[in-house]
């Protein structure tokens, strides 16, 4: 049986203060995995660091820095490097402001952009080297089922989200040979602070109250509730485990059967 051991290993983890970053670090915590947790708060990062599991070997860590200034995150990351491996990336951060795409403005595309698509490439590209000498490499993008079908008033997001999916499969095919895969998990509607978010725009826009509008989303889904952080880390946890080694290139839903393709 393939191992999903991943004792040995470490992770850097973005946007893992809360939500999916932080569950994504305790799942892989558990498996044994060194987790370094990058966020732009530090108080946030000192707490969240406490909150994982630490076994024999496990010494978790955090970086500062914020993925609005994508050459302060390279200087950061390229620094860490110098002493450290990084044998996992789960690549993450808050998703752009909700909204029609005719209404959006052009600054809007282009930090989200930055945020997203350069930031992820700036971090694998900084990893990557290291992860084809060792032969083992696991990045592992927190998108949106956008990607497979475009949600309504999420202009920014859709277009930026479906960059990135492209730009990952495009990865994959070049770093699989390495021994190193490249996978987008896609995440349904989740009980994060970004979902209460959506929940409360969409409430201030309708006139109808939060519960009204979660009740209308719910009866969307087959499972008819929404996902929980940890059932989206657990996807994560497995695609950066040795049993997961011929997977690659892959947009998997986590959304409780919602998104409408095959």
């Amino acid at each position: 049986m393939i191992s999903n051991d991943l004792k040995g290993k470490t992770a850097l983890v973005g946007g893992s203060t809360q939500g999916i970053g932080l569950a994504s670090a305790q799942a892989m915590a558990e498996l044994g995995a060194r987790c370094i947790l990058v966020s732009r708060n530090e108080e946030k990062l000192r707490a969240a660091v406490g909150m994982l599991n630490t076994a024999a070997g496990q010494q978790h860590g955090y970086l500062v820095a914020d993925y609005s200034r994508p050459e302060e995150l390279r200087d950061i990351v390229a620094n860490f490097l110098q002493q450290n491996q990084v044998d996992i990336l789960v690549n993450n951060t808050g998703g752009p402001a909700g909204g029609p795409v005719t209404q959006a403005k052009t600054d809007e595309f282009l930090n989200a952009f930055n945020q997203h698509l350069v930031c992820n490439h700036i971090l694998t590209t900084l990893v990557a080297e290291g992860m084809k000498q060792r032969g083992y490499g696991r990045i592992i993008n927190i998108i949106s089922t956008s990607v497979k079908i475009p949600l309504q008033g999420l202009g920014v997001s859709n277009t930026i989200r479906g960059a990135v999916a492209s730009w990952a499969k495009t990865m994959a095919n070049e770093l699989g040979q390495f021994g190193i895969t490249v996978n987008n998990v896609l995440p349904g509607a989740t009980s994060t602070e970004r979902l209460a978010a959506i929940v409360g725009n969409k409430s201030a826009k309708s006139g109808k109250s939060e519960e009204e509008v979660e009740r209308e989303m719910m009866a969307e889904i087959p499972a008819r509730r929404f996902g929980k952080p940890e059932e989206i880390a657990a996807v994560v946890a497995f695609l950066a485990t040795p049993a997961a080694a011929y997977v690659n290139g892959t947009s998997i839903p986590v959304d409780g059967g919602r998104t409408g393709s095959i």
